[in-house]
């Protein structure tokens, strides 16, 4: 059943959460990159979690939450990837099974990570993994489904990183966010929204849903072409999620894939700091100067990139 959002969600709900999940998530550091560009940019580490993502605090809290009868059989989700290893490292952590179900392309380096963490991988064309997300659940799978966007928990625990990020640097004047299914940008901007700091999301134009919807004034679907920045951008922007979108996030600024690429090669040689495509996004979309010209966040959201895909980026390529 589709559920109904808070707007924003409640700051309580997101202090809970920080207490719910500190066994499980880090606080990470928020760094100043030094570099020329249009604004003061900083670096929110979500890339240093315990699976380099910071999917672990949505996921760990929405467990937490979930009715322990229904718990006991377990927990699936419906993930590329990042939200697949949050679930699992959450599951092996309580004893209990998980079964992550991913796209047909989703990235080898993020499936490895799931089976790793003892996750049952099953693989399903991308239309048939997009519609769980739509429908909130499929039949024929045990235990809790933690949606990876859409879920109120998973939101109040994606919170928390504004919580932090307020905290660290209360005199910010944008947050930047890789924008997937929105529950990472909407969780922030719930937490910094009575700040009054302005989070904007950043897309990559290869799948831009939400500045299209923003652009029609409602929720809608765009033609999605996959690329190697596989932790954002769907087919649409979630028909429950466009409330929250639309009133908590400034704008979208929108990125090329060369622009993703470039970031990337600026992380590793400027600040040594390893991240996937869609946490450079972030970087990519604040340097285009559409942010502001101040003490502008990015949130480098998670740090799973395929070796051989960085190989090409860092030799100058884009795979």
């Amino acid at each position: 059943m589709t559920p109904v959002l808070p707007v924003p969600v409640p700051a309580a709900d997101i202090a809970s959460a920080r207490e719910r999940i500190r066994e499980f998530a880090v606080r990470t550091p928020l760094i100043r990159l030094h570099i020329d560009s249009p604004c003061e940019l900083w670096l929110k580490l979500e890339n240093l979690q315990p699976i380099a993502s910071f999917k672990i605090r949505g996921a760990a809290n929405a467990i937490a939450l979930a009715d322990p009868a229904v718990l006991a059989r377990g927990v699936w989700t419906a993930s590329a990837g990042n939200m697949a290893q949050g679930v699992a490292w959450c599951a092996r952590e309580r004893g209990i099974p998980c079964t992550v179900v991913v796209p047909e392309n989703a990235p080898a380096t993020k499936i490895a990570a799931v089976e790793r963490l003892g996750g049952k991988v099953v693989r399903v064309p991308y239309a048939e993994w997009w519609q769980i997300l739509v429908d909130h659940g499929a039949p024929g799978y045990e235990g809790v489904f933690v949606h990876p966007v859409a879920d109120a928990g998973v939101i109040a625990g994606n919170g928390t990183v504004g919580l932090e990020i307020a905290e660290d640097l209360p005199d910010a004047d944008a947050v930047v966010v890789p924008y997937g299914g929105g529950g990472l940008a909407c969780g922030i901007a719930s937490a910094v929204h009575a700040k009054g700091i302005p989070v904007f999301a950043a897309e990559v134009a290869t799948a831009a849903p939400l500045t299209a919807s923003f652009a029609a004034g409602r929720a809608v679907e765009i033609n999605h072409t996959p690329s190697f920045v596989d932790g954002m951008g769907g087919r649409s922007v979630l028909a429950e999620m466009w409330p929250l979108a639309s009133t908590l996030l400034a704008g979208a600024i929108v990125v090329s894939l060369e622009e993703v690429a470039s970031a990337i090669r600026l992380l590793v040689e400027r600040a040594r700091v390893v991240a996937e495509g869609a946490g450079a996004a972030s970087v990519a979309a604040a340097l285009t100067g559409k942010a502001g010209t101040g003490r502008v966040v990015c949130v480098v959201s998670g740090g799973n990139i395929d070796i051989a895909r960085l190989q090409v980026i860092l030799g100058g390529g884009v795979p």
